[in-house]
């Protein structure tokens, strides 16, 4: 069973930086990409990044290219999330998930692609 618990959500002004956390059981992580999205209010979820589990290899939604950075330490099976510059829009429920086949990246975005997810954390930015 894979438990992933995401962390470091919180209320930050516009402009400011957070880093979201996402702490992974099990033995699959090292194999596995892993994703971040996230879920605004009245909105889909979308995805915001991904990061291979191999090659370091990553990808990021046009709106937060330049912003936001995701970086994984295997030996710590966590996933990070590093946001700069925040703005309003960017207030959502974040969620790290795991992509379903070992080593593979197909569409990035797609949450079919994934098959386990963390409870969330709320991220809030004020203007």
């Amino acid at each position: 069973q894979v438990q992933l618990v995401e962390s470091g959500g919180g209320l930050v002004q516009a402009g400011g930086s957070l880093r979201l956390s996402c702490a992974a059981s099990g033995s699959i992580f090292g194999n596995r990409a892993m994703g971040w999205f996230r879920q605004a209010p009245g909105k889909e979820r979308e995805g915001v990044s991904c990061i291979s589990s191999s090659d370091g290899k990553t990808y990021y939604a046009d709106s937060v290219k330049g912003r936001f950075t995701i970086s994984r330490d295997n030996a710590k099976i966590t996933v990070y999330l590093h946001m700069n510059s925040l703005k309003p829009d960017d207030t959502a429920v974040y969620y790290c998930a795991t992509v379903r086949e070992s080593g593979k990246i197909n569409i990035w975005y797609a949450e079919y692609e994934y098959d386990y997810w963390g409870q969330g954390t709320q991220v809030t930015v004020s203007s």
